[in-house]
């Protein structure tokens, strides 16, 4: 029955190209969900697919074992990032230079953009085709080396153009969050990307969900004290809203 089971499951993901662990439950009631993540470890043992967080993806998809398929994601937390989206979208002034991060969370905030006079550069080519749909925005999309997993564009050729822009507002994506490693990412490069609009913005503002607290990744980039906006679920625990109310850091 287990390898029945898995059979069932490996094919729905495979036909699927993803689904989450709720997902599954629904299809299997009888079993537990930890039976789910059981039946999942053993079918990326098998290199049948690639488990991501809350669910898995095929690896018929062409996905990376170490990062979830961009459309995947996008479908995680898609509540919270709309609401962090209409938050953000309070702190921008028309005429403003503002930088948009690669990630879901900045696609959420480009999809909600109003169609208004702002120069917004990204190192996301998927958000500078969202934000072209607009009509009145200039749109600045950074050269690079892309990442194909994530859609974004890194390296000295990123930095050789944000070290020339004055940026108002730097609206960036975090990866994970411990007290001790700060903000953190994955990828070197675009560390350097984030720590450099962290140093040049005029306003730096944190996109983070409650589902990044507790992670560490491999880059600090920055940390509490070191920004003037983090942007939330409203569900951050009480110890990092304090401290950035000890930093006089805002927290939406």
């Amino acid at each position: 029955m287990n390898q029945l089971r898995r059979e069932k499951i490996g094919k729905y993901i495979q036909e699927k190209g993803a689904a989450t662990v709720k997902e599954l439950g629904a299809l299997f009631p009888d079993v537990s969900l930890m039976t789910i993540h059981r039946d999942l470890e053993k079918l990326e043992q098998e290199g049948v697919i690639n488990r991501t967080r809350g669910g898995a993806i095929s690896v018929v998809q062409g996905s990376s074992p170490t990062e979830a398929k961009l459309e995947t994601r996008m479908q995680t937390n898609m509540k919270a990032k709309r609401e962090m989206a209409k938050k953000a979208l309070q702190l921008l002034e028309p005429g403003s230079a503002v930088f948009l991060d690669a990630g879901t969370s900045s696609m959420a905030l480009a999809q909600a953009m109003p169609d208004m006079d702002l120069n917004v550069f990204t190192t996301g080519p998927n958000i500078a085709l969202e934000l072209g749909k607009l009509s009145i925005p200039t749109i600045h999309m950074c050269g690079g080396t892309l990442n194909r997993f994530n859609q974004a564009v890194s390296g000295q050729s990123t930095l050789r153009m944000l070290e020339a822009i004055n940026i108002a507002y730097a609206f960036i994506g975090v990866s994970g969050y411990t007290a001790e490693g700060g903000f953190t990412c994955g990828k070197e490069d675009e560390m350097l990307v984030k720590r450099l609009m962290i140093q040049r913005a005029g306003k730096k503002i944190m996109l983070m969900d409650s589902s990044k607290y507790g992670r560490i990744l491999p880059y600090t980039f920055g940390n509490v004290e070191d920004v003037d906006y983090i942007i939330s679920d409203g569900k951050l625990p009480e110890e990092l809203v304090s401290r950035a109310e000890r930093a006089g850091t805002v927290v939406l």
